[in-house]
């Protein structure tokens, strides 16, 4: 994993294409909370989400070891977009892999970027597969969703959170591929905090907790939650070793909990949330209604992404928190 080094050269290269983000504490959700609640908002880079730090570096660094092909991963959307804003900047071509149905709204922002856009499989596994096949095929190299670079990239966002933040005693992010949870565990042990980071997963895309629970990286057959940042079915082993030796637990959500949050994010922050962008705040307040925090407790989460498709936002937010 990445050292110290490694995370401050990672920041002179991505600042120079991002500033760093904003985090705040709000009043109407601490008031709901009824704790004190800071929110590290990655949905105000360049393209929506968090993943944008780990593209740029890892794209970066290739341009400057001289590499002249193209790149090829596959997605849901945000990793898709990182890679592809970072293509665009660096000049190296990028294919992107896509699932059916996946978010067309992020599908068009990938295309913007100037990404060749595949649709293929029935989920992010089965594009998955789909993209080692053409990066054989057609001479491609592929881009991991979990890759050292990827994971130094995002820890970005956990340095500024863990210094410009008063010291928090826990921290809320979701965990998909595990880039931007192993980002923060590695990064809280460089600056020797205590804070403990506890992972959040929906309830219909369970496998790293299933993984953590029983020792091993579990595979499920299905990961159907609309949060699609998070719907991943065979765990990256590296991610999960970082997560089950770093991790303090990890916590289950309904889509209907990680609804509510995204209905709680726009009405106490006035801020857009995709599905999996809220499903911190979700496992938090799941825990937090349980009594699973003590009184003092200062909070913090992720808001890691804000690119949901209008239609469905507008279904959402017209229910009833």
């Amino acid at each position: 994993m990445f050292t110290w080094l490694d995370l401050k050269q990672a920041q002179k290269s991505i600042y120079q294409y991002m500033p760093c983000t904003p985090q705040y504490s709000w009043p109407l959700l601490n008031e709901r909370v009824g704790k004190t609640v800071w929110v590290k908002h990655e949905n105000h880079t360049p393209t929506g989400a968090f993943k944008i730090r780990g593209g740029l570096l890892h794209l970066l660094r290739l341009k400057s070891q001289g590499f002249n092909g193209g790149l090829i991963t596959a997605t849901r959307g945000n990793h898709g977009q990182s890679i592809a804003l970072a293509g665009r900047k660096t000049g190296i071509a990028v294919t992107i892999i896509v699932p059916e149905g996946n978010s067309s709204e992020k599908n068009a922002a990938m295309r913007a970027l100037g990404a060749e856009l595949i649709i293929h499989g029935q989920d992010f596994d089965e594009a998955r597969v789909k993209a080692a096949e053409l990066s054989r095929s057609r001479n491609l190299t592929p881009v991991a969703s979990f890759h050292v670079d990827l994971v130094t990239g995002v820890a970005t966002y956990a340095y500024e959170f863990f210094t410009n933040t008063p010291e928090l005693d826990k921290v809320y992010v979701g965990i998909g591929m595990g880039s931007g949870i192993c980002g923060l565990i590695r990064t809280r042990d460089l600056l020797g905090l205590s804070t403990k980071i506890i992972g959040v997963v929906s309830t219909n895309a369970p496998a790293m907790a299933l993984s953590v629970k029983q020792g091993h990286v579990v595979q499920t057959d299905t990961a159907t939650t609309f949060a699609d940042g998070v719907a991943c079915r065979q765990p990256d082993a590296a991610a999960f070793e970082i997560i089950k030796n770093g991790a303090d637990h990890i916590v289950q959500v309904s889509d209907d909990e990680i609804k509510t949050a995204m209905r709680v994010y726009y009405t106490d922050t006035h801020n857009l949330a995709e599905g999996a962008g809220a499903i911190g705040l979700a496992g938090m307040m799941q825990e937090v209604k349980a009594g699973k925090n003590d009184d003092h407790d200062l909070l913090g989460t992720i808001l890691s992404g804000g690119n949901i498709d209008m239609d469905i936002f507008a279904d959402i937010i017209s229910l009833k928190s």
